[in-house]
C-alpha cells in the first residue's frame, strides 16, 4: 500500500538563499528518512512567479 501527502505551499526565505540550496536541503530531508518526491519548484518574488529556462535564465 503506498500513501502519499501533497505539499502546498511557500516557504519564505532571506534573498541571499538560493532555491538551488532550499531544494537541496529539502530533497536531502526526503532521502535521509528513505522517502520518494514528485514535484516541482517555482520561486515567488514580490508575489510573481519567476519562470526559470533551460538555459538559467530567469524571467517574470
Amino acid at each position: 500500500m503506498r500513501k502519499e501527502i501533497e505539499i502546498q505551499g511557500c516557504i519564505e526565505i532571506p534573498p541571499e538563499v538560493s532555491q538551488d540550496k532550499v531544494i537541496d536541503s529539502f530533497i536531502t530531508f526526503i532521502e535521509a528518512n528513505g522517502w520518494y518526491f514528485g514535484g516541482g519548484f517555482r520561486t515567488i518574488v514580490d508575489g510573481q512567479y519567476i519562470d526559470h529556462h533551460k538555459d538559467g535564465e530567469s524571467q517574470p
